[in-house]
């Protein structure tokens, strides 16, 4: 709801200041446009919630775990609240401190090769564009990792560790297989995307390929660290995300002030590389400490095989798609039916080649209605 409400209203508040004031001298009018749809998307989902708890308060009671009932005074919850939110809040908080070492770093370094009007322009490529194109699918995932915690507690709280292991796998297996064409999409057509959506000022596009790479690292690392908050190892992403911002800082204290004609990977693209680095260090100590505290063994050939194969299946069709309808039909038509296509052919080849088992298909959200037909079938 937040997502949408916050697209729906940037755009229709945004081409309203447009119609009525002009773009001429009113972008910092646009820009306070853009903050208030973000404000009113989030009144929207804290009314959505609101509501949502209204009708189940009378369900929400404190109830009994395994026959034991202990009534908490309001300074021991809040105590406990603390103890678990402030680890995770501090892991949010460094989340974000990605974007405010570009922003502290980047026109600085920059200025070592160019004036500081197009070394903030440049900046302004990679904070504008592409961090909200790369931004766009974690948005989803975040949710998806969320979900993670309350329900690896009460597997916990039972005792039922067979139960964690499926959930996490599954969650880590899920993530791959939608974080993969969303990093080799953006990857391949890179430059058509920032043209359709950014036809006024479409650069940028080798920033964005390495940028898109960092999209399956990052909700892997979501997913990994839903686990061990849900497990109750809530320090453990702040420990791998300080020395993953760290790494950062050191990316892009050495790389930004490299003239891009001296080294491809100097510059504004020094910075993406960065973030990349960031969270596959970040990432891999998260999964180290899992796999300690719990067994999980993710096979080669299903996690990483067999989804790299369908993911370069899915983009060489799509590209040659893209090129054959270019020739016959308008550049932003042919990446949208591309796109289509690459989403339904990589589903095609993800079945095809069983990366999902039948337990795991019925894990899916639809599983209810797969479970009706099944059971339909058997009768």
């Amino acid at each position: 709801i937040e997502q949408i409400a916050k697209t729906v209203f940037t755009l229709i508040i945004v081409e309203s200041i447009c119609f009525f004031m002009g773009t001429t001298g009113n972008v910092s009018v646009m820009a306070a446009g853009a903050n208030l749809a973000t404000t009113i998307a989030t009144f929207a989902c804290f009314v959505y919630l609101s509501i949502l708890y209204l009708k189940y308060r009378k369900q929400i009671t404190l109830k009994n775990v395994n026959g034991y009932h202990k009534s908490l005074h309001t300074l021991d919850i809040i105590k406990s609240i603390l103890i678990i939110a402030m680890p995770m809040t501090i892991s949010a908080i460094l989340g974000s401190l990605n974007k405010n070492i570009d922003s502290v770093t980047i026109v600085r370094e920059l200025k070592n090769f160019l004036s500081e009007e197009e070394a903030k322009i440049q900046y302004g490529i990679l904070s504008g564009k592409i961090d909200t194109l790369v931004t766009f699918p974690l948005s989803f995932n975040s949710a998806f990792a969320t979900a993670l915690v309350p329900a690896i507690s009460a597997a916990k709280a039972k005792g039922d560790f067979k139960s964690i292991k499926k959930k996490i796998m599954f969650s880590i297996l899920i993530t791959i297989l939608i974080g993969l064409p969303c990093s080799a999409g953006m990857i391949i057509f890179a430059r058509p995307i920032l043209e359709m959506l950014f036809p006024n000022a479409s650069s940028g596009a080798f920033i964005l390929q390495i940028s898109a790479i960092s999209i399956v690292f990052i909700m892997v690392e979501q997913n990994i660290n839903g686990a061990l908050q849900g497990l109750g190892k809530v320090t453990t992403p702040v420990i791998s995300l300080i020395v993953g911002v760290t790494v950062k800082l050191l990316f892009n204290l050495t790389l930004v002030r490299i003239n891009t004609s001296n080294f491809i990977l100097g510059g504004v693209a020094g910075a993406a590389l960065g973030t990349v680095a960031c969270h596959i260090v970040s990432m891999t100590i998260s999964l180290i400490v899992l796999k300690k505290n719990i067994n999980i063994k993710l096979k080669i050939q299903k996690f990483i095989i067999k989804p790299v194969i369908a993911t370069c299946i899915m983009g060489i069709l799509s590209y040659y798609v893209f090129k054959l309808l270019k020739g016959i039909i308008i550049q932003n038509l042919a990446i949208i039916l591309a796109i289509i296509f690459a989403v339904v052919i990589y589903v095609i080849i993800i079945l095809s080649i069983k990366v999902l088992d039948e337990d795991e298909i019925y894990m899916l959200p639809f599983d209810k209605i797969l479970k009706g037909r099944k059971r339909k079938a058997k009768n």
